[in-house]
């Protein structure tokens, strides 16, 4: 389960910067079906934009962007016949909230198995909340090289931005109160894909 842009640590539900809270599931908002069919739109549009995948390449931001990336890049390659390449960036040392001598930080790798200098880099996220993660996400990219552009793609948007961050792609926009976080789980890691709705309860 991810629940986006200020929800990485794996520490579980919490509020930004820290204290965890208990959550109650309140509504599922994308069923497997939805998903599958989110992710193809976005593929398309992705081809269409860039007019191809001529200098494209996927970079999937841990945990579950990574996972919807290659999910993409699978529909791209159904789409052009060919497959973009896929790379999976972690971003904690690179977030402004990181506290360094929390012992439950954990760092996992980053593979970006090719240059991008040059090329079309869509960063893929599972939900864009506040835009911090993928602030971090272009602080991380630039020590990798010089892309010709990046653009974003996530599957749920759920606003709240505190950085006038927008993304390029988006697979449902969905409205919440500040109390509620969307869950992304996905079948490769939690045995099912659905997208909830989370809201805090009474600790």
């Amino acid at each position: 389960m991810s629940c986006g842009d200020d929800s990485r640590r794996p520490v579980g539900p919490h509020r930004p910067g820290g204290t965890d809270v208990p959550h109650r599931d309140k509504a599922q908002i994308m069923t497997e079906d939805e998903m599958r069919r989110a992710l193809t739109r976005i593929a398309h549009e992705i081809c269409e934009r860039n007019k191809g995948i001529q200098d494209l390449a996927l970079v999937g931001i841990r945990s579950r962007g990574d996972i919807l990336a290659e999910r993409i890049a699978e529909q791209i390659g159904k789409i052009e016949g060919d497959k973009p390449p896929v790379g999976v960036m972690d971003i904690t040392l690179y977030r402004d909230d990181l506290n360094l001598f929390d012992r439950k930080v954990t760092v996992n790798r980053t593979d970006i198995p090719y240059s991008i200098d040059g090329l079309s880099v869509v960063l893929v996220d599972d939900v864009l909340f506040t835009g911090r993660s993928i602030r971090a996400a272009l602080d991380a990219l630039t020590d990798f090289g010089r892309p010709a552009t990046v653009q974003l793609a996530v599957l749920v948007d759920r606003g709240h931005r505190e950085f006038p961050i927008a993304a390029n792609y988006v697979g449902k926009n969905i409205p919440t109160s500040l109390r509620e976080m969307v869950a992304v789980q996905v079948m490769e890691v939690d045995g099912e894909d659905t997208v909830v709705i989370r809201e805090e309860t009474a600790a």
